[in-house]
């Protein structure tokens, strides 16, 4: 068996590199994962390893991935989540994790009203940016 060591790959029609490793290491985790998404009318911008989103219910939805990642535990997701016609809303976040296999992450956003600490409702944002960090 061979193996190829490369610190860049790039592509043929652009400068720009592929995949760059700057850490040294062998095995990174890297972000694997991405999207940006309007929950109002359903549009997704733009995204990375996201084969479709489905939408469960009000704040509530699916990311369903394009390569699987390798374990179940060893991702994590990292986001933001903005609401632009908030209504007095001031605390938007991805609220909770609902089920998380190697293929899909489900979980809701919700936000407060008037900055209170309780009474988190569910609500469906028009920016859900998300990275999801891990090996695939």
């Amino acid at each position: 068996m061979s193996t190829l060591s490369v610190a860049t790959v790039k592509s043929l029609s652009s400068a720009a590199p592929v995949f760059q490793n700057t850490s040294g290491t062998e095995k990174g985790q890297l972000i694997k994962a991405w999207l940006n998404y309007d929950q109002i009318n359903t549009n997704l911008r733009g995204s990375f390893n996201v084969s479709s989103i489905t939408d469960n219910a009000s704040g509530e939805f699916t990311v369903n991935f394009s390569a699987s990642f390798s374990a179940t535990a060893d991702y994590i997701p990292v986001g933001f989540v903005h609401r632009s016609n908030s209504g007095g809303r001031v605390l938007n976040h991805l609220d909770s994790l609902l089920s998380k296999t190697t293929s899909a992450y489900k979980f809701r956003t919700s936000s407060t009203t008037n900055g209170s600490v309780v009474g988190l409702s569910s609500f469906d944002s028009e920016y859900v940016q998300i990275a999801f960090v891990g090996d695939n």
